[in-house]
């Protein structure tokens, strides 16, 4: 007898279930911009959004605290969906950007331009990051569907996924090693974190990943139509081909564009969509919405977590995250183990 998944309450419960993690998100994030070194209460935050007055507090929020919180929303935003979008599009619920290349292709790409071209802009970096991630996602596509197989396709696509980010991750970690000036510059970064991010970098990669969030929400349909395998989706008329290509952009888009602002974190694409998918059910059309709001939740309470609980030096919020990450892709794994045997 097969066994029903437990999900919100039909429509309206995952419409106030979206309602409920908007509030949390919001109230989370004020909270968050008033951690530091010295607590600015919620009020004192609120204020120095609608009514700036050049104060010492109002100026640590909008130049230090509220870009370091707005980085943690855009890439777990993205991260997440980009996340969904990867395990709908391959039909493969270990799919995510880390554990298939695209982080460690974009991370690689970032570390190449700073030592090699010796670029520092932002707006440069973004555009490595999209071009790295592009590269990696191709690779890994390709590497994993050459050849013949069915069922045994999502392993050999699992599998390019961890050799290529094997590989990436191991020349990076080569060109740091080589090149002090450049480990200098991007040591927290490569371990995803978010500390100095200023307004400039957040603006720089703000509309790749504004783009890449509306095109996931306007095309879930047809996501969720490809999530159903090839011949389902030429069944009712949609081209599998072009819409993997389109899916595969916007994972690029989302993904590059994360990878850029807080260096290459990971688990968030692999954990949150899987939450999600155990409230809401199967259906990407709610998946993706609640795993942007999900992932952005997951790194903002990360990140506060990690100034809250450790005094001095703060982990990187990509150790953080790791830390939750980790037990849940082991327990994943031996779940869909059990299910195989």
């Amino acid at each position: 007898m097969s066994r029903t998944r437990p999900e919100c309450g039909g429509e309206s419960g995952r419409i106030l279930g979206l309602c409920m993690l908007c509030i949390l998100l919001l109230l989370i994030t004020v909270w968050s911009v008033g951690l530091g070194a010295t607590s600015i209460p919620a009020h004192e935050v609120l204020r120095a959004f609608v009514d700036f007055d050049g104060s010492r507090d109002h100026l640590v929020i909008s130049t230090v605290r509220l870009p370091r919180v707005l980085a943690g929303l855009l890439a777990g935003c993205a991260l997440a969906s980009a996340g969904a979008i990867m395990q709908a599009a391959t039909n493969n619920p270990l799919a995510s950007p880390d554990l298939l290349g695209v982080n460690a292709g974009a991370a690689f790409a970032v570390v190449i331009s700073l030592s090699l071209f010796g670029v520092t802009s932002s707006e440069d970096h973004v555009l490595f990051a999209f071009g790295g991630a592009g590269v990696a996602a191709i690779a890994v596509y390709l590497l994993g569907t050459v050849g013949r197989g069915g069922g045994s396709a999502r392993i050999r696509l699992v599998l390019a996924g961890a050799i290529l980010t094997t590989f990436l991750t191991a020349l990076t970690m080569t060109v740091l090693i080589f090149d002090g000036a450049t480990l200098d510059a991007v040591r927290l970064w490569t371990a995803g974190s978010l500390v100095n991010r200023s307004m400039l970098q957040v603006e720089a990669v703000l509309p790749y990943i504004i783009t890449g969030l509306f095109a996931a929400i306007l095309s879930r349909r047809q996501i969720m139509t490809l999530s159903l395998g090839p011949d389902v989706a030429r069944s009712v008329g949609q081209n599998p081909t072009l819409w993997l290509g389109l899916s595969l952009l916007v994972v690029i888009l989302l993904a590059g564009g994360a990878v850029a602002l807080a260096g290459p974190v990971g688990f968030v694409g692999l954990v949150v969509p899987h939450l999600v998918r155990l409230i809401v059910g199967p259906d990407y059309r709610w998946i993706i919405p609640f795993s942007m709001l999900g992932g952005a939740l997951l790194v903002v309470s990360a990140d506060a977590a990690a100034r809250t609980l450790f005094l001095g030096a703060t982990p990187p919020v990509g150790v953080v995250v790791a830390l939750i990450g980790a037990p849940f892709f082991i327990w994943l794994v031996r779940k869909r183990a059990r299910g195989m045997s």
